[in-house]
Order: structure tokens, then sequence, then C-alpha cells
């Protein structure tokens, strides 16, 4: 098995890209926790704590949340307000 780098090891390079993924990954958990805390449980797909334990887990969960945790309003209700 190799060994992991240390961060001294790493380029400057490859130091920048861990940061910015850990910024862009702590950036998508807090926008969708933030979304989540917001929302009516009735508008969550499931509940509102096992959602809240799935955007703990990195990129995935948040973007899992976006994508299936929440429920999308109504057709009709979307041409109404555009048409305002």
């Amino acid at each position: 098995m190799a060994r992991k780098k240390e961060w001294s090891e790493l380029t400057s390079g490859q130091r920048t890209a861990a940061i910015v993924a850990g910024c862009v990954q702590l950036s998508l958990a807090a926008t969708a926790w933030a979304d989540l805390a917001r929302r009516p449980a009735e508008e969550v797909e499931g509940s509102k704590a096992m959602w809240a334990a799935i955007i703990a887990v990195n990129f995935v969960g948040p973007l899992a949340y976006f994508a299936r945790g929440r429920k999308v309003a109504a057709p009709e209700l979307l041409t109404e307000s555009a048409d305002a």
C-alpha cells in the first residue's frame, strides 16, 4: 500500500486543489443544511433527520439532497408566478 503524502510534501498546485475542494464541500454542505432547516417538512422527500445525515457525506450528500431531497413545486404554480 502506498504511503500517504504529508501536507509539506504536496506541490503548490496540489495544496490549492485540496483547499478549493474543501471549500466547495463546505459550501455545498452549509447551503444544503440551511435549505433543509428553512424548508417545511412537507416539502422534503423523506425525513429531515435522514437528509441532515446524508448531507454530511462528502460532495455526494449535498448533491443528492438538491437532486432528490426537495419536492418540486407543481408546474401550474410555476407558470402562475412566471406570468405575474
